[in-house]
């Protein structure tokens, strides 16, 4: 049994850090009923882009990364009766979380002192762009936003290069990682206490926290972390990019003991021996030189060459795209991909999905479905609470549901 087996999240979502909450809460056994807004028609990842999965433009790629394995009700809360929907709905649920404004989810009733008179055991997890507790709380923000302010582009990319964002949308990502943590730390406490509560966090304070070691350098030696050629890491050589005979390679030898097989499986016992290279100290002052040493190593295979030679003996990596990344037999012959049947779209008729990344004793993995239509489970969800037919068709016609 997978661990959320028994819960139930309401969950509404938005862009991509508050979609991949769900998602994780959903990889751990949870029904996630992604809420969606009649009037913006779903979610917007869901019209990212320009890739799409079927002729009829429903199902797009951006969204389906992070909406597979939900439900999709497509509500209008801020209506009456959309309200006393959801309020019925939240009767019978495990969690409510959010990626809204700061300022929003008190606008729109979604808090625990909302919330807590029709279920005092439920969890409320908002996670928003800068908190809901500060003079920034009505504030939009996105991931790229928080890698600027709190420095993450100041350290990344090569020096001398104009500030630059990482490649993927980590701190969107992240954000996803730090909420789930709170959802389920919640659902725990509730198990011990009997009661819920309102769980925060936000992407700035998580891209803050995640300076880490390079925060505190400054906050207690006034030292500023620059960008570091090649990569590098900021305190240990050689661990860096280093170019061979087709491309990128990173070695990180960050002991002793992997600098001194390096060299062994580099055949040069003269470099092991060189008063420049001898300590980590000596290495980082004669970086340069080091640098060029390695690269006249480096240049004489190729990537594929020099990872089957240094496998499982120094720490080191090909530099791939994401082409080479998803097509290294170590991805495919792990089962970190899979293919799942797909039936809407005749130019198909599987889609593949990155796998999760963990695994629960005892317990087979989640099984993988296709995103759901916007809408798609709405009259099925009204259907469990009561409603009819009837007024299902009646909810319709005002706007206040969705029905694919």
């Amino acid at each position: 049994m997978l661990p959320l087996q028994d819960k139930r999240i309401l969950s509404f979502e938005t862009w991509g850090a508050g979609s991949f909450h769900g998602t994780l809460l959903a990889m751990l056994g949870a029904e996630v009923i992604n809420i969606e807004d009649p009037k913006q028609n779903g979610n917007p990842l869901r019209k990212m882009g320009s890739l799409y999965l079927d002729e009829n433009l429903e199902d797009n790629e951006s969204g389906e990364s992070t909406l597979h394995n939900k439900k999709s009700l497509a509500l209008d809360i801020r209506s009456p009766e959309g309200k006393r929907l959801f309020l019925d709905l939240v009767k019978n649920s495990d969690a409510v979380i959010d990626n809204f404004r700061g300022s929003l989810p008190e606008e729109l009733g979604v808090t625990y002192k909302d919330l807590k008179t029709v279920n005092p055991r439920i969890i409320c997890t908002h996670l928003s762009a800068y908190g809901r507790d500060n003079n920034r709380k009505s504030w939009p923000g996105y991931d790229f936003l928080m890698q600027a302010e709190t420095g993450w582009m100041s350290v990344t990319g090569e020096p001398g290069s104009i500030p630059t964002k990482v490649g993927v949308s980590v701190v969107d990502l992240l954000g996803s990682v730090y909420s789930a943590l709170c959802t389920v730390s919640g659902l725990l406490r509730t198990e011990i206490t009997g009661k819920g509560g309102d769980f925060d966090t936000n992407l700035f304070d998580i891209a803050l926290n995640c300076l880490c070691y390079q925060g505190l350098w400054f906050l207690n030696e006034g030292i500023v972390q620059k960008k570091q050629p090649r990569s590098a890491h900021a305190s240990q050589a050689p661990s860096q990019l280093v170019k061979t005979a087709d491309g990128w390679f990173y070695v990180a030898c960050l002991t002793q003991k992997f600098w001194d097989i390096l060299c062994q499986e580099l055949g040069d016992d003269a470099l092991k021996n060189d008063t420049r290279f001898v300590t980590n100290e000596s290495r980082m002052q004669h970086r340069e030189e080091l640098t060029e040493t390695l690269d006249q190593h480096f240049q004489k295979k190729t990537n594929l060459e020099w990872a089957t030679q240094m496998e499982g003996k120094v720490p080191c990596a090909p530099v791939y795209d994401i082409a080479q990344a998803l097509g290294n037999p170590y991805v495919r012959n792990n089962g970190k991909i899979i293919s799942i049947p797909y039936s809407r779209s005749e130019k198909r008729t599987h889609i593949e999905f990155l796998c999760a990344p963990f695994s629960i004793p005892d317990t087979a993995p989640m099984e993988f479905q296709a995103a759901p239509l916007y809408g798609e489970n709405t009259r099925e969800i009204l259907k469990g609470i009561g409603i009819t037919e009837e007024k299902i068709d009646q909810l319709v016609q005002s706007g206040t549901i969705h029905c694919e």
